[in-house]
């Protein structure tokens, strides 16, 4: 026979969804007998300016959703799919937030039986590791998407300091990110390829590599930067450490025309992919190195320079002057998209730094990552990860992507922290004009 007791237990798969309605009804209760808000629990923070930038994007997203649903335009529908993700992230981070409020209350209330307590207490760690993924998500949804992400990317990489050791390594890079392409299905080719005569080794003057997969360039701008080896070189007859470094350079792989869909205008000249063509000089020369007889008997190689930047771009490995203008302009046309949108990231972080007390970004000229060869050892000096499997990472396997991984939780980091500088400036800007009475949560 069982007890009173037992015979009415209920599982907690049960008693969950009961559990949950008590809770909300003393929350309400508790919220109705007292002018201040129930406590948050352990639940993680979110910057009270982030919140007030999502809670502004969620009502503009309702706004132009029921607008749209009587009139629908195109346009607005695009801005509507752009702001959605920051809307369903907040209602979902609000929920559990919600919840865990009204869990809180339930625990702390005397009139609450143990097991319901017992219960709460398990809901309560559950919910909370929740809020942080959830946080994460709603931070991540604020970020502005890069404009280049969906792209195909160009990898250039050009041997630095260091001689013949920074030319072998530049080779070593390369194969690098072929066997990271290769080993995630995606299509790869060589654009351009000077070997480095000098050295009796496979080394490298410069390359071009295509990495023709949409939303390569997202991945792969994690590497763009300095890359430092350390090493003893095979000629090194007293055994001592050379270092040397290597430069990379990721650019989007924009389409050969503007006429595809995407959303390129290359005539409109307050684009960023629009070259005038007065400022561009163009010369034909024979190309050099190895290619066979045609090599000192057709003028197929084909050099831009864009004038206002001094920006030089060169192709010679077809045989085909066509198509090594098709390819340079394509390139350079690359080159200038990324140093516009470089240039205004710059602007951008100039007046981050006085409110995040440092640089916001790592530009191409910073040394972003050391190989060492003697210990073994792969640093990544943004986002601090190291890694002891060097060969795994020299052969474009799970290692890489795992730094990649982390550079890019790294930089969205960085991006949330520069979100936070960019309100709180606004708000001081706003107090200044007298247009504005403080940080959005009652305090100046």
């Amino acid at each position: 026979m069982l007890s009173s007791s037992s015979r009415w237990r209920l599982c907690s798969t049960c008693i969950g969804p009961l559990l949950r309605t008590a809770a909300r009804r003393r929350h309400h209760r508790a919220r109705f007998q007292s002018s201040t808000t129930a406590p948050s629990g352990n639940g993680p923070e979110i910057s009270p300016i982030l919140l007030q930038r999502a809670r502004a994007v969620a009502a503009e997203h309702q706004q132009l959703a029921a607008a749209n649903a009587e009139n629908y335009d195109v346009a607005v529908a695009k801005r509507i799919g752009e702001l959605g993700p920051v809307s369903a992230a907040l209602k979902e981070w609000d929920d559990a937030q919600n919840s865990l409020e009204e869990l809180n209350t339930l625990l702390h209330d005397p009139s609450s039986d143990a097991e319901l307590r017992s219960l709460a207490e398990t809901d309560i760690q559950a919910t909370t590791a929740s809020l942080h993924s959830l946080a994460s998500k709603l931070k991540r949804s604020l970020i502005p998407p890069h404009p280049f992400a969906s792209m195909p990317c160009l990898i250039e990489i050009h041997p630095g300091a260091g001689g013949s050791e920074a030319s072998l390594f530049a080779q070593s890079l390369l194969n690098m990110y072929t066997d990271f392409c290769t080993r995630k299905r995606w299509p790869t080719a060589l654009a351009s390829y000077t070997p480095d005569d000098s050295t009796h080794e496979a080394g490298l003057t410069d390359a071009l590599l295509e990495v023709n997969h949409p939303g390569s360039y997202d991945v792969l701008r994690t590497e763009a930067g300095v890359h430092r080896v350390q090493r003893v070189p095979a000629t090194e007859k007293k055994g001592r450490t050379h270092t040397s470094a290597v430069s990379v350079l990721v650019l989007p792989n924009l389409p050969d025309s503007s006429a595809n869909g995407d959303g390129l205008d290359y005539d409109d000249p307050n684009s960023d992919y629009y070259i005038s063509p007065t400022e561009v000089k163009s010369e034909t020369m024979r190309a050099r190195g190895a290619g066979g007889q045609h090599v000192n008997k057709t003028d197929s190689a084909v050099r831009l320079t864009h004038l206002p930047t001094g920006t030089v771009v060169a192709m010679q490995d077809s045989r085909s002057q066509h198509k090594n203008r098709e390819k340079a302009w394509t390139l350079l046309r690359a080159k200038l998209a990324q140093m516009r949108r470089e240039q205004r990231e710059a602007e951008v972080i100039s007046m981050r730094r006085a409110a995040m007390g440092g640089v916001a970004r790592t530009g191409r000229e910073d040394k972003i990552r050391t190989y060492n060869f003697s210990q073994n050892r792969v640093t990544d000096h943004r986002c601090g990860v190291e890694s002891s499997d060097l060969d795994g990472i020299l052969g474009g396997g799970q290692s890489l992507e795992t730094v990649m991984g982390s550079v890019r939780e790294w930089m969205n980091e960085e991006e949330v922290k520069g979100l936070v500088a960019e309100e709180e400036m606004k708000l001081k800007s706003k107090d200044r004009n007298g247009n504005g009475t403080g940080n959005g949560n009652g305090k100046k």
